[in-house]
């Protein structure tokens, strides 16, 4: 193939991906796919020790989509997990089958607490959750959240160790049920 001709085949490819995502049906179904890529290679890292910020309250309160109402003051000296998502955000839907499959890993440990806040609908969340058949539980914030949580971005995803300390603290889309996370989750709950 000439460098012309595949110069030309490249410029077609490049048009039509414009095009898909000026049309609104096709550009979130093509972000997703962009930031799932994306998140299959980002990882996310763990704060150093000298540099991490400890939570000053868990004042907070929360209600999950069934009414359930949740105060963080139990997750203290808990292994937590906080991620701030919504359903129209494509990194969020990017991210969300490693944090199924990261939830399910975890899910029977006690000492560990996940909670996926979101501000929308309840009926909008709950028809994402059966839509995509996620089992974790869905919170929104019933009260201010801890100010140590500057949320201007989502997603947004907070690990939190047993004194209450920010070990992870990730802005975007990354691949959470990697081995180094869930060795950072194990390492985590077996301190104290």
């Amino acid at each position: 193939m000439t460098k012309s001709k595949k110069s030309k085949i490249y410029n077609l490819l490049i048009l039509v991906v414009i095009a898909l995502m000026l049309i609104p049906q096709t550009r979130k179904p093509i972000q997703v796919v962009v930031n799932k890529t994306i998140a299959f290679f980002v990882k996310p890292s763990v704060i150093e020790a000298s540099e991490r910020t400890k939570l000053s309250s868990y004042k907070w309160s929360l209600q999950d989509i069934n009414g359930n109402q949740f105060d963080f003051k139990t997750a203290e000296g808990k292994v937590i997990v906080i991620n701030f998502w919504a359903t129209w955000c494509p990194p969020c839907i990017a991210e969300m089958p490693s944090l199924e499959k990261l939830y399910q890993h975890f899910k029977s440990n006690d000492d560990l607490v996940f909670l996926f806040v979101s501000n929308e609908d309840k009926e909008k969340l709950y028809e994402f959750m059966v839509h995509e058949g996620y089992s974790f539980n869905v919170y929104q914030s019933i009260s201010n959240y801890p100010k140590t949580f500057d949320v201007s971005s989502i997603p947004r995803t907070f690990v939190i160790n047993r004194s209450g300390e920010i070990i992870i603290d990730k802005s975007g889309a990354a691949d959470w049920n990697s081995e180094h996370v869930i060795e950072t989750l194990d390492n985590a709950l077996k301190a104290f």
